[in-house]
Formats: C-alpha cells, sequence, structure tokens
C-alpha cells in the first residue's frame, strides 16, 4: 500500500513539473525581444536573446562563430529574430518547451536522400543511476536536427532512418551521452551520470585537474569511499596500505605520535624524505610543533577529507618544482554541493587493549634464574611480591571520534559545508592522551552565471596532549618482579625505588616505571587555522581563458608545561621540574596567481591545456627565550629565542596537448629561488616530459571486448629538494653556547658566543627522474590496473659528513657530496568480480619493490669511499651506516660465530673477514637494511543487499630490524647495574648466556618481514529510519593480527632499531552514523 502511495505521489509530482515546464514556456513564449545585430556572429546573439529572456541553448559549439545577419528589431518574438538573422546561413532551428535546438541544415540532396530511406521507430526510458526517470531529456539523431524530449515518465519516441548509428542524450546537471542505435531492436533505454558523478572521473593535479584518461604521469587518487575505516586519528592513516610506491608508518603507538610517509623510498639523505603535502591548493610546513612535534598532520580532521591523490612520478611532481623529490600529496577537501540541507553526525567509540610486549622472563624464569646463577648479593635482592609490571603501566585505552556536518546551499549560487568534530584518545600507557577539538567552514559561491568562482576555506584546530613518560616502557619491562609498587614510605611518592646507603635514589638505577608515568605532568596546548581562498575567473569575451588566484594562510602555535615533584626519583637531584615552554608560532603564507588555456579544436582534432603561474611562500617560526626552572624556581636548562625565516619564489608553466584523444604529451618547467642557498646558487629549474599513447583507441582495439583500457606512459624529470636543512647554512652564523659551556670572565660563567660550521656554496639537491608504465581495464573496466618502472638520480646529495680537520668549526659538516641511485616496480590491480543488485564484490592488490643505492659520498671525486655512522644510538653505538656502493642505513655489525655442536652463538666470536688474525673495525660488514625490498597491500569489499563486510592487509618482505631491546637486556651483566637492585631479562639471556652486550653481534639482526591485518569491518546499513533520515551502523577491529618471525614487539618500528618500543594497540570500535 505504501509503495502504491509513493509511486501516486511520484507521478502527481512528475505532472506538477510538467505543468510547471509548460506554464513557464508560455511565459516564454509570450517574451518581446529588443535584439541589435551588426558584424555580429550567432554566440553573439545567443547570449542577447538570454539575457531577455528564459530561453535555453542547445548547439554544437562550432555554430557559434557563424556570422548572422544585421538585425535592428524591437518587441519581436524569437521566431521573427530568428528568421531575419538566420536566413540564408545554413542554420535551421526548431523551438520546443522553452529550448532552441540549433543544426546545420541539410541540403536538398540530402533531405531527398532521407526522405527516400526507410526509417524505423526507437523507444525507451531515459534515468538516472538510480533507476528514476528523467524528464526533459534532449535526445538528437547524431549529424541531423532530427530529436526528441522524454516526457513524465523519462520514455521517449523518434523515428530514425536505416542506417544511422548514434544518438545523443543531453540533460542539464548531467554528462552528456552518445548511444549506438541497435540494429536488432527498437528499444534503447538508457542511463546517465550526473556530473558530480562525471567529477569523480577527474582528479587533482598540481595547479588544476585533469581527467584520468588523459593523465600522462604516475597519479593515483584515493576518495572517501575506498578510505581505512575505524578510529583515525590522521590524515595519512586513511590511504595506509592503498598505493603501491607508497609506505606509511606510524612512529609508535601512542595517540600523539606522528607517522613517517615515503613516497618511492624517498630520494635523500640528510634532507627531507617527506613528501610535499598541499590542502586545498596551500603547501603546508613540513615537521611539527613545540608540543606536537612529528605529528603536524594530525592537526587536521580526517573527517573533512574528499579524497587524496598521490603524484609520484617526475612528470606530475615536477611542476612544484624544489619540492617534490619526494613526492607529492593533494588533500581535497569536502564541499557543499546538493540544493537542500544535509547534516550528517557520526561517532565512533573504541576500546585499545595491548598485543605483543617485549620478551622478558617470566616471574618463575626470573626467580629460578637468579637463584640459580645469582650471588648471595644478588639473590637477597629477591623479594616476596609478585608484580606484573606491564599490567601496572598499561591500561584498557578509550576514545571517541565524533563528527557533525551541514551541507548544502545558503543561496541559489552559495553551495556551503561547515562541520565540527571532537576527538579524544587515551593511550595504552597511563597517562597518556590526545584530544582535539575541529571546525571547518567552505563556501563556493559563483557569480556572473559561473564566470568567476569562489572556494573559500577556513579550518581550525586545537588539540590538548598529555604526554606519559616513555621510559616507563623499558622500567616496566627490565624493573625486579619480586618487588612491590609500594613502599609503604613516604619518599618518593610512596613507590619503591632503589637507594643508597645515604636515602637518595641509587645513580643510573632503573626508576619505578609507575613512578615515572604518575609524577609527571606533561601538557601541551597547540592551535592551528589553514585558511585559504580561491578565485577563478572565466573571462566573458575569452571564456577559453580562465585567471586563477589563490591566497593561503597557516599559522599555528604551540606551548606547553611539565611538571615533576621535588620528591620523585626521576629528577631528585635536581629538586624536580617546573616549567612552561613556547609558545612557539609558525607562520606560512601563500600567494598564487595563474592563467589557464583550454580549447577544443576540433577540425585538427586537437586539445590544448596551458598554464602558465608564479608563486610566493613565506615562512616564519618563532620560539620565546624560556628557562627549565625546578620546583624551587632554580634554572636548570636555557633554551634561547629563534627567529628563522625563509622565502621561496616560483615561476611555472606546463602544457597538455591531446590529438584525437589518443596520443598524449604533458611538459612542464618550474624556476624556484629560495633564500636558503647563497645568490649566485639561488635558483633552481625543473624541467618534465611526458608521454601518453590511448591504444585502445586505435581502430584495431577500439572495439574489443575484452581490453577496454590500454595506455602506454612515459616521462622524465627533475625535481629538487631544499627541505630538512637549516635556514642559513651559507651563512657564517654565531650562536651562544649551551647550558654548561661557559666561560669564567671574573669569576662568573658567560656564555659566549662560537661559529657554526657553514658552507657558502650549499646549493640545490636534484632528482632526476624516468617512469614507464602503462594503466590497463578489461570487460568494460571490470579490471582495472596499472603497472610502472622507475629510476632516479639524486646528485648534489645534501648530506653530512666528516670535514677535513682545520676547514671547518665542526668534525661533520653538511654540503653537497656525490649521489643516490633508486629504482623500483609499481603494479595495482582492482577488480570487481561480482556486481549485481544484492551482491557487489571489490578487490584490491598493489605491490611495490624498491631498491636504492649510496653512488658517493666523497667530498671531492676519486677519494677514499666514506663510511658514516647514522642511527639511533644504543650506549655510544650507532649500529647503521652510509657506504658508497650500498643501500643506505644497512646494520654495520661483526659476523657472528656459532657453536658447532649446540647452534648457540659464542660470545665474542666473530668471522675475521680481513684475515688479520685479530677482530677490529676493520672485520665490521654491511648486514641487511631497514627499508623493504618488497611492500604489498590488499583490500577486499563484500556486500551483500545491506550489510558490508571489508578488510585489508599489509605486508613487507625484506626488512630486518635490530633487536635493541633483546641485545640490551638480554645479557647478565645487565641483571645488576648497582648493588642496590635487581632487573629482569631478556628471554634471549636464556638462548645466548651472554655475560656482556654484543653490540655489533648481527645475531640481534633479525628479519622483520610481516603480514599484517590493519582492520577488518562489518557494516549495516538501515536506510531511511524515519522521514529522510537514514542509518547505518558498523563494528570494525584494527590491527587484527600480525604473522612475522621477529621476536621483538614489532616488526615495524622507525629506523630499523627496537629500542624500548611504545606497542601498536589493537582498536575494536563500533560507528554509528546518521544521515538528515
Amino acid at each position: 500500500m505504501k509503495n502504491k502511495y509513493l509511486c501516486n505521489f511520484q507521478k502527481l509530482l512528475r505532472a506538477f513539473l510538467i505543468f510547471a515546464m509548460f506554464a513557464t514556456s508560455s511565459q516564454i513564449a509570450a517574451a518581446q525581444l529588443n535584439v541589435a545585430l551588426s558584424n555580429a556572429r550567432l554566440g553573439t546573439m545567443i547570449k542577447q536573446i538570454k539575457a531577455q529572456s528564459k530561453y535555453q541553448f542547445f548547439y554544437d559549439d562550432n555554430l557559434a562563430s557563424i556570422p548572422v545577419h544585421a538585425v535592428n528589431l524591437k518587441n519581436a518574438s524569437l521566431e521573427t529574430v530568428l528568421d531575419k538573422a538566420l536566413e540564408g546561413k545554413g542554420v535551421s532551428y526548431r523551438i520546443e518547451d522553452g529550448v532552441v535546438y540549433l543544426s546545420k541544415k541539410e541540403t536538398q540532396t540530402a533531405v531527398a536522400q532521407v526522405a527516400q530511406q526507410a526509417t524505423h521507430k526507437v523507444t525507451g526510458t531515459v534515468t538516472d543511476t538510480t533507476g528514476e526517470p528523467l524528464i526533459g531529456v534532449s535526445i538528437q539523431e547524431v549529424g541531423t536536427s532530427n530529436g526528441a524530449i522524454t516526457d513524465i515518465d523519462g520514455n521517449y519516441t523518434l523515428n530514425v532512418p536505416q542506417g544511422n548509428k548514434e544518438l545523443q542524450f543531453s540533460y542539464i546537471g548531467y554528462e552528456t551521452k552518445i548511444v549506438a542505435i541497435p540494429t536488432s531492436s527498437t528499444t534503447l533505454n538508457v542511463q546517465m551520470k550526473s556530473d558530480s558523478q562525471v567529477l569523480s572521473d577527474v582528479v587533482v593535479i598540481g595547479y588544476g585537474t585533469q581527467r584520468k584518461s588523459d593523465l600522462t604521469g604516475s597519479v593515483t587518487n584515493v576518495s572517501s569511499k575506498d578510505f581505512n575505516m575505524g578510529l583515525v586519528s590522521s590524515p595519512e592513516q586513511l590511504i595506509n596500505g592503498k598505493i603501491s610506491g607508497v609506505q606509511i608508518m606510524s612512529n609508535s603507538g601512542s595517540p600523539t605520535s606522528g607517522s613517517t610517509i615515503r613516497v618511492r623510498g624517498g630520494a635523500s639523505l640528510n634532507a627531507s624524505n617527506d613528501p610535499l603535502i598541499v590542502l586545498d591548493g596551500v603547501p603546508l610546513e613540513q615537521g611539527g610543533i613545540s608540543g606536537n612535534d612529528g605529528n603536524f598532520l594530525s592537526l587536521i580532521n580526517p573527517n573533512d577529507i574528499e579524497s587524496m591523490t598521490i603524484l609520484k612520478d617526475a612528470s606530475s611532481t615536477a611542476i612544484y618544482g624544489s619540492r617534490a623529490s619526494n613526492g607529492v600529496i593533494l588533500i581535497t577537501t569536502k564541499k557543499g554541493s546538493s540544493d537542500k540541507l544535509k547534516f550528517t553526525f557520526s561517532t565512533t567509540n573504541s576500546v585499545q587493549t595491548r598485543t605483543k610486549l617485549a620478551d622478558m622472563m617470566s616471574y618463575d624464569e626470573f626467580v629460578n634464574t637468579i637463584q640459580s646463577k645469582g650471588t648471595d648479593a644478588q639473590q637477597a635482592l629477591l623479594g616476596t611480591a609478585h608484580t606484573d609490571w606491564n599490567d601496572e603501566i598499561y591500561q584498557n585505552a578509550f576514545g571517541t571520534d565524533n563528527n557533525l556536518s551541514v551541507a548544502g546551499k545558503i543561496a541559489k549560487n552559495l553551495p556551503f559545508r561547515a562541520s565540527v568534530g571532537y576527538y579524544n584518545q587515551s593511550g595504552l600507557l597511563r597517562t597518556d592522551n590526545a584530544e582535539r577539538y575541529t571546525g571547518s567552514i567552505t563556501l563556493n559561491p559563483s557569480f556572473f552565471k559561473d564566470h568567476l568562482k569562489l572556494n573559500i576555506n577556513a579550518k581550525g584546530s586545537i588539540n590538548k596532549n598529555t604526554f606519559a613518560n616513555t621510559g616507563a616502557i623499558w622500567a616496566a619491562a627490565t624493573m625486579n618482579p619480586t618487588i612491590p609498587v609500594y613502599s609503604g614510605a613516604d619518599n618518593f611518592g610512596g613507590y619503591t625505588e632503589a637507594i643508597d646507603n645515604t636515602g637518595a635514589p641509587v645513580n643510573g638505577a632503573v626508576m619505578n616505571p609507575v613512578g615515572l608515568l604518575k609524577m609527571n605532568d606533561s601538557h601541551s596546548t597547540v592551535k592551528r587555522f589553514i585558511g585559504n581562498i580561491d578565485a577563478d575567473y572565466r573571462l566573458h569575451f575569452f571564456p577559453d581563458l580562465k585567471l586563477h588566484a589563490t591566497l593561503g594562510y597557516d599559522y599555528a602555535q604551540g606551548k606547553g608545561s611539565v611538571y615533576v615533584p621535588a620528591e620523585a626519583a626521576q629528577n631528585y637531584t635536581t629538586s624536580g621540574l617546573d616549567y612552561t615552554y613556547g609558545p612557539q608560532k609558525k607562520v606560512n603564507r601563500l600567494l598564487t596567481l595563474y592563467a589557464n588555456y583550454n580549447k577544443l579544436v576540433e577540425s585538427i582534432k586537437s586539445s590544448f591545456d596551458v598554464t602558465a603561474g608564479y608563486d610566493y611562500q613565506y615562512w616564519k617560526s618563532t620560539t620565546p627565550l624560556y628557562y627549565e626552572t625546578n620546583t624551587l624556581g632554580e634554572i636548570q636548562k636555557t633554551s634561547k629565542a629563534t627567529d628563522d625565516r625563509h622565502v621561496l619564489l616560483s615561476y611555472y608553466g606546463r602544457l597538455n596537448y591531446s590529438f584525437d584523444s589518443r596520443y598524449m604529451l604533458t611538459t612542464t618547467v618550474r624556476r624556484d629561488a629560495t633564500s636558503r642557498f647563497a645568490k649566485n646558487v639561488r635558483w633552481g629549474t625543473f624541467p618534465s616530459v611526458a608521454l601518453g599513447w590511448r591504444m585502445t583507441e586505435e581502430s584495431f582495439l577500439k572495439d574489443n571486448k575484452i581490453l577496454s583500457t590500454l595506455k602506454l606512459r612515459a616521462s622524465y624529470g627533475v625535481t629538487g629538494q631544499q627541505d630538512g636543512i637549516g635556514n642559513y647554512n651559507y651563512l657564517p652564523v654565531y650562536n651562544i653556547s649551551q647550558s654548561g659551556a661557559s666561560s669564567l670572565i671574573g669569576g662568573s660563567p658567560i656564555h659566549t658566543y662560537r661559529p657554526e660550521a657553514y658552507v657558502p656554496d650549499l646549493k640545490w639537491e636534484t632528482t632526476t627522474s624516468w617512469n614507464a608504465g602503462f594503466d590497463f581495464g578489461f570487460l568494460q573496466d571490470r579490471i582495472t590496473g596499472s603497472f610502472d618502472y622507475y629510476t632516479r638520480q639524486t646528485k648534489d646529495l645534501i648530506a653530512t659528513v666528516p670535514a677535513a680537520a682545520g676547514t671547518t668549526f665542526d668534525r661533520n659538516i653538511t654540503t653537497n657530496v656525490g649521489n643516490v641511485d633508486s629504482e623500483g616496480i609499481e603494479f595495482s590491480i582492482n577488480a570487481t568480480p561480482i556486481q549485481t543488485k544484492d551482491w557487489n564484490w571489490d578487490l584490491s592488490f598493489n605491490m611495490t619493490w624498491q631498491k636504492m643505492k649510496v653512488k658517493n659520498l666523497s667530498l671531492a671525486a676519486g677519494t677514499q669511499a666514506t663510511n658514516t655512522s647514522v642511527g639511533p644510538y644504543i650506549d655510544s653505538y650507532q649500529l647503521q651506516v652510509l657506504s658508497e656502493g650500498y643501500a643506505p642505513y644497512m646494520f654495520y655489525v661483526y659476523h657472528q660465530l656459532y657453536d658447532e655442536k649446540t647452534g648457540k652463538p659464542v660470545e665474542g666470536a666473530y668471522v675475521d673477514l680481513d684475515g688479520n688474525g685479530e677482530i677490529n673495525t676493520n672485520d665490521l660488514y654491511r648486514y641487511h637494511s631497514p627499508a623493504p625490498d618488497y611492500i604489498l597491500g590488499f583490500s577486499t569489499s563484500l556486500r551483500y543487499k545491506k550489510w558490508t563486510l571489508s578488510t585489508s592487509l599489509r605486508a613487507n618482505i625484506g626488512n630486518y630490524v635490530y633487536n635493541a631491546m633483546a641485545m640490551n637486556a638480554g645479557a647478565w651483566e645487565t641483571v645488576s647495574y648497582n648493588s642496590y637492585q635487581l632487573n629482569n631479562l631478556s628471554r634471549s639471556y636464556l638462548e645466548t648466556g651472554f655475560k656482556s652486550r654484543q653490540y655489533l653481534s648481527d645475531y640481534y639482526v633479525e628479519n622483520a618481514s610481516f603480514l599484517k591485518m590493519d582492520n577488518l569491518s562489518l557494516g549495516y546499513n538501515f536506510g531511511e529510519i524515519y522521514k529522510g533520515c537514514s542509518l547505518n551502523v558498523s563494528a570494525m577491529v584494527q590491527n587484527v593480527f600480525c604473522i612475522t618471525k621477529y621476536s621483538g614487539v614489532d616488526p615495524e618500528v622507525p629506523n630499523g632499531v627496537d629500542n624500548s618500543f611504545y606497542p601498536r594497540p589493537r582498536t575494536f570500535s563500533l560507528n554509528i552514523g546518521l544521515n538528515f
């Protein structure tokens, strides 16, 4: 019964629309026109008529340039104007329901031929993608004026001559469609895509947009419907594992930590390897800010993001010149579009649990080991408590993410979207917490019949972080499990600590992990505002030319406080800590001006898209002078004030040329100047060229029923690098000495100024890239994919290397040295094996192989190869090295020898690689790299009616990790750093029996290849539950499982060194979404 009433209502609505259409038509028909034309063309006449009436015109663009007769008519009907102006011009017209159809007149011969031909009737229905009929769609026989219009039910009837092949379907707000007339049937039903669906075939590129089919570079777009689901704290997590050649790794399991993003592995050593991130046309500042180090991107609400586009090869990135060597990520936020207001509310609530922890001895293993191998003094330190220190510092962490948005139109030409968000996530580690408030508003007004379009974006966020003392992770792993958490005394906050004979904490002792957390109060508040105004003006007198201007502003402020009470063991000798820092302020200002000319010249089957522009970007970062003081107000450390600024000026141009929709050419050139280099080397030029060939548009493949898409691509380009270094490295700068490095003058310590190392001719690091690939599609693109092979050579490498004695004011110097080469293969495939009304199954797989090699690190050609120790320190050891001819950051270790009978490693026994009879640094060798050889990603989504099940997995193959936790807690010497305390041991001690730590043994370099299921979700779409309100619910698990041979906490760690890593949590969440 409900369906019957709904059907009747729809019929009534359509009847009303038709009535309104006819009523409007009658008003239009009564319009009286005043037209004065002299030496004018048809296009000019149409503009005059449209300005005085409500008539709409449909015609081929080529007709606009046809000259018309001079007329000077007042209060004339449309028919009179058209008859006078078009007489003898070979143009015919017909008027239906306020729409004027113009076409070339057929010659008398052609008319006669048509009259003689037999005709047949074609009927059908035109609907949108939801199946709703479209009223008033114009159907025209291609190449003629013969046509029809759909009725109230979307039906049409048209008589066409035998032998004519195609009909054109056009409708305002929908993509025009040309369809072949069936030869064996008289029925032709057509489904039309709305403009918003057409836009999904368009991707954002640098300074503009382009159809996917016209791309010549390696570009990947991920829209919101394909984003990773679950509790997502930062935008980069939305695309983790989705794109070949892109590796995203969270730096730890803390909600306040950031991520490491690498596109094609990066191209530098000491300069930044982070990709350039552009938000709605505004390139963002890299790095973090006080109170939010390393997680600057988390200040943006992921729920506001519509799509992310990754530019990977030089053809697509060179338009960004000096900042594009490491790829570019373009983030586009959501905008308002529909006529009526639409509210969206979503809430995700979650609980996080811990997964794998450091592999330490159990309580029984520890007690048995001390009793069997410990001295009497060590055995006397065993207590009677049974403390699980991990249970004391870790918790089940709760989180919530709530977002409310409204989108629609304030006025006819003013779409808008506004949103607010609240995110709060506690960490697995007690006292760890991240809280974020966000708000955004987007206005997209248009004026002068869409000739002038504005995009106004404003986003703000306030982050409030509480930082846990992560030293508690090491302490909980190594703390004696036989002693209690609380001592029963009042000193040290009541926590059990190792104390000496004077009652003070033992110097260098492992401190109570609960005390480290509970007696450390560290907070920060970070505010950020990102705003931009875009203006696009398409010239009235020259509509093929568009002028664009962008004003962008990015402001961030970070400040915080630290308080540790005087009685806390962790700062006992300094009487605690009590100070505030900041506010650090960062400002990023942008001006972009460019012109774009876009023209399709049908006579030569060519399309031209030309862009030329100018950028000015200014950065400023300031930090005030502040003092780290104790609870008595005494200064412990001085942090000097800073004021860093730099400017980037750019000129750029791009040409996209397409011939016959088959052959494509893209060329770009950019000139950048940075204040970070001296005037004589300040400018850099970055060109690129790319070719494309759409083979499936060729006659020999065009009608292939299996192969629907095949496009070959090749590109070459040069990009630059100047991020990740100081602003004044080329200038002789004096800095004030550090705390503790003062001179006694007059009996008082005075801080002096000292010269910094500098290189006056420091210049651009440049990367030359080649890329070859192809895009393919089968079975009407039910299966799509791409393949790319690339090589990159980075020269004038900016790296920190040892300096010759006496040449500068430091042992090491950052300068241009040698080059790094890399190559890789990327493959991705997407398929929809099942696509029916009730069932839909999508699959996606991507694979990346990459290899990087340092070619030269010498300050002068022909000099001895340089080995530079790099990576994090373990005590006084660095375990990684940069060496010529090898992959960067390889582990530089000794080759461990093993007992032939037991298979156990022999302590201190290594292979004598140089054969000189002794083990020294000459026997160190390069053993594996933290970078994986292969990166794999897989995702799938299965829908049955209103149920949707989806999952995504990632795998790394060939990456190695140094298990510093096992080494640093896996020798007997670590069981007692002093005579007052026992420490737990790694279970690796049970396998090795090492007495002393073997820092440089390759025994601890482990294969860390892994397979991870990142998320698993099950959702149900309830549809409309009450008067336009729809509901969907989904349950999700993140970090579902990890399969690996690595014995440590996590096979995916920054820098490849695992030392008391903050474990990544497993997250269970429930999402509820409402649309109304």
